[in-house]
Order: structure tokens, then C-alpha cells, then sequence
């Protein structure tokens, strides 16, 4: 069963769903980048036989490692880190691309660890800049209000910044420049979506 949300509810576990309804059919393996405390990572298991969760963090990775999912671990940066190229059939990714140096390296990284046909989802964070921006956001504001109240608010382990180097056009402008065709929506909860599938 995906993570429960009356439980583990935050702002990226709410997209959990998301990530999980874009894994191809028939998907053999999967790769969640920046996994934290591997719960996307749990949940790609329930569809996917092989999920890779990787993180840069060896704290957080082992809090992942002790729930004891059937899930490959690893610790390393997901730039460097020698994983298979071409092999995944979904590369995701929630709340990690901001911590990386440079949005399009990352984008370019994520598809080139993406199987032809496979897909690469992103649910990222970036900062306002526009009248529509504050407008979604204020939503979001009222949405986590109402949620945060039924559902609790699980603060995740892994390490926070809250610092974005990209506003929500940035974002958009980089990644449909890197990904060309990719699907780009702003999210309610400080995310937008990326959705980029690779040609066969």
C-alpha cells in the first residue's frame, strides 16, 4: 500500500501519488534520486521488482535501510555515482533538484540513468515570482492549513533547504530547454511536476 498519509503526510509525500502513477507497465526497475528516508522508495517497491534508492546523506539512508524493504540502498551523489545508464524504466525524484549545483546538468542526468521509453518525474521546489505563482501558492497555503490540521505534519530526517535558486519560470524555462517535450506544472504545496518521457 502507498505511504500512509495519516501518518507520514507532508508536502512531498502528498505526490507520492503522482510518481506512482507514471511508472511505465510492466516497469522492471526504478530509481528514486535523493531518496531520504526511502518512503517513495517503499512505495515504487509495491509496483517496480527492482527500486535503486540512492542519497548523499549516509544518516538518512540508514533510517531508510531500517525499515527493511526489499529496496537497493545506496550511498553516493546520483551525478557521480557509477549507476547503470539507459537502465531504469522511471528515474523520480521529490524535493532534490534545488540542493544540486546546476538544474540542467541534473535534468540531463536523470535522462540519461532513464531507459528508452521510460520516464523521468520530478516534483521540485522554486520560489514565486509572478502574480499567478502567489496565487497558487496562497492556495497552498489554505491546503496545507486543512490537511496539516486531519492529517498531522510528518517532518521528515533528511536535511531541509529552503533556499530556492530557481523561481517557478527558471525552473520551467531550464527544464523545457534540457528535456525537450517534458510536461512542466506548478503544484499547490511549493512543488511543480515535471513529466518527461524518453523516445525509444
Amino acid at each position: 500500500m502507498p505511504t500512509d498519509l495519516q501518518r507520514y503526510w507532508n508536502h512531498n509525500t502528498h505526490y507520492h501519488r503522482r510518481v506512482l502513477r507514471a511508472v511505465p507497465g510492466r516497469a522492471r526497475a526504478v530509481l528514486d534520486v535523493g531518496t531520504g528516508d526511502g518512503l517513495l522508495a517503499c512505495d515504487l517497491r509495491e509496483q517496480v521488482p527492482e527500486v535503486v534508492g540512492i542519497d548523499l546523506d549516509a544518516e538518512v539512508l540508514a533510517r531508510a535501510r531500517a525499515t527493511g524493504a526489499d529496496v537497493q540502498w545506496v550511498h553516493g551523489d546520483f551525478m557521480t555515482h557509477p549507476l547503470p545508464l539507459g537502465y531504469f524504466e522511471l528515474v523520480a525524484s521529490i524535493a532534490t533538484l534545488h540542493h544540486a549545483s546546476d538544474l540542467a546538468s541534473a535534468l540531463t542526468r536523470l535522462a540519461a540513468l532513464t531507459a528508452p521509453g521510460g520516464r523521468v518525474v520530478v516534483i521540485g521546489c522554486a520560489r514565486p515570482s509572478k502574480p499567478r505563482d502567489f496565487l497558487v501558492e496562497s492556495a497552498g497555503i489554505a491546503q496545507h492549513h486543512v490537511l496539516s490540521r486531519t492529517r498531522g505534519f510528518w517532518q521528515h530526517s533528511a536535511p531541509v533547504q529552503m533556499r530556492f535558486p530557481h523561481t517557478y519560470s527558471e525552473a520551467r524555462a531550464i527544464t523545457t530547454a534540457t528535456l525537450p517535450g517534458a510536461k512542466w506544472r506548478q503544484l499547490p504545496l511549493f512543488r511543480y511536476l515535471v513529466v518527461w518521457s524518453k523516445q525509444i
